[in-house]
């Protein structure tokens, strides 16, 4: 966004200067041409009003003559006086060479007669103008004609001067107004980017993080004060939620300890003097056992919804061999064959997290298995960093289950709570990841999670986790 505000600013400002200084320019410099061009005809008219007795008399020795030569050659013009009938000029002080022979033809009386106005011409760097010479009081024709050369070099350079102050304004306008469009473009983006910055944080997990409210337009520092009210007013929701489900699950765990217990002792006595009443028992014990096992998973749910991750760059393969050799011994003792397969890939996660997502996909799978099926833990690369597939060949989810499965409490399995998918899937996304349920062709589930692979680019480094590991339990 800062580039394109600098782009419009200055485009904007290119455009004034440019429309200002060029028709400046360009007027100013038609003014002394102008200047200059009447500045030389009066000049030749002067001197044509000076020769005029001269030619008329056809004297040359006058003092005032010799004052105006001087008054030419120290002006550095050129000078040439024509006499009407005579075949070479009467005066001539350092007409350059060259076309001035064109003028000295066309200033013949009769032409300038004709012309009624001064004939002038543009030769290189020099303008020659020539002007009819007429005897005193005008009684006839023009007698004679004065022919001027002016050198146009002061004039190029006054010229070239003006352009250049125009040139030099402009750039100095054109650097001050890029300095100012540059600290309004920041002045502008740099909040909106620590905005979006704190709204990334906070999406993340961060629910502490605030947005600075002390720089930017006023509009933007009363966004940020309504963002911070609401990343508030969302910290105590979820902060209030998160204790609610965390304290209750933690007072149950007591008593249900204690009426377990006292279900074991009961059942124990009635095992012997009562078998109907040791069956009931057992029912309830189930129960007890059952709810025990939700308790539990609130709290592996609870702890779960505080991870905020700190991802590093963790060896995705050699997590998932490490977590299929550990819980090896139990499909082995139930007769479920538990294998991995895959090279080496590198994911960007939190540590431990994928630990707890495989510990929890593999218990549900060995619980939803029976003996001699299989489970396959597969781990491959992909464009966008690694991926992990666990598939079975058990019952599987309809489609309408796989939809729900992620959601809590949603469980096809008789002694489940339907809170393990939604750890898993807790831990996946919030490490920036995907999980996906789909069906395994044959018969059974396949859970594929894709993880990020490692930043190529150094990025702010992420809120340290704060929560503890949830428990691995099949759930």
């Amino acid at each position: 966004m800062t580039r394109r505000i600098l782009l419009a600013l200055l485009a904007l400002i290119v455009a004034l200067v440019v429309g200002a200084m060029v028709p400046l320019g360009l007027d100013a410099t038609g003014h002394d041409h102008q200047s200059f061009d009447d500045g030389t005809n009066s000049t030749a008219r002067t001197y044509a009003a000076i020769f005029a007795p001269t030619l008329t008399t056809s004297g040359t020795n006058n003092l005032a003559l010799n004052r105006l030569f001087k008054e030419v050659r120290l002006a550095g013009d050129r000078l040439e006086v024509m006499q009407v009938g005579r075949q070479y000029p009467r005066v001539v002080i350092g007409m350059p060479p060259g076309a001035w022979g064109q003028i000295a033809a066309a200033a013949e009386a009769e032409k300038l007669a004709a012309a009624a106005e001064p004939i002038s011409v543009t030769w290189n760097s020099w303008m020659i103008v020539a002007f009819p010479v007429y005897p005193v009081g005008k009684l006839s024709g023009p007698i004679g004609a004065v022919v001027l050369a002016k050198s146009m070099v002061p004039l190029n350079n006054e010229v070239q001067t003006l352009w250049l102050i125009l040139g030099s304004v402009g750039v100095a306008a054109l650097l001050g107004a890029t300095l100012m469009a540059v600290w309004l473009a920041r002045w502008v983006s740099k909040p909106l980017l620590g905005l979006d910055a704190t709204a990334r944080r906070l999406a993340d997990g961060d629910l502490e993080i605030r947005a600075r409210t002390g720089t930017g337009p006023p509009e933007l520092r009363r966004l940020a004060l309504t963002f911070n009210t609401m990343a508030g007013r969302l910290e105590a929701l979820v902060h209030g939620s998160r204790a609610v489900v965390a304290d209750v699950s933690h007072q149950l765990r007591t008593p249900l300890a204690a009426l377990r217990l006292r279900l074991d002792l009961l059942a124990a006595d009635a095992a012997e003097t009562d078998p109907e009443m040791a069956a009931e028992l057992a029912g309830a014990q189930d129960e007890v056992a059952r709810l025990s096992r939700m308790v539990d998973g609130l709290l592996a749910v609870a702890r779960a919804e505080n991870v905020l991750p700190q991802p590093r760059a963790i060896d995705v393969a050699d997590v998932a061999t490490e977590r299929v050799h550990a819980w090896l011994p139990v499909a082995e003792d139930r007769g479920i064959e538990l294998t991995v397969t895959g090279s080496e890939v590198v994911g960007w996660l939190g540590e431990g997290h994928l630990e707890q997502v495989l510990d929890n996909l593999i218990a549900n799978a060995l619980d939803a298995l029976s003996p001699d099926n299989r489970i396959s833990v597969t781990v491959c690369h992909t464009d966008d960093g690694a991926r992990i597939t666990v598939a079975d060949n058990g019952p599987g989810m309809s489609e309408e289950d796989r939809e729900r499965a992620f959601l809590r409490f949603t469980s096809n399995s008789p002694g489940g709570t339907g809170l393990g998918l939604a750890i898993v899937h807790r831990l996946t996304t919030s490490n920036g990841g995907t999980a996906q349920l789909a069906q395994t062709p044959g018969g059974g589930l396949t859970v594929t999670l894709d993880f990020p692979g490692p930043p190529t680019s150094e990025e702010p480094a992420r809120p340290a986790a704060t929560a503890q590991r949830p428990v691995a339990t099949a759930l």
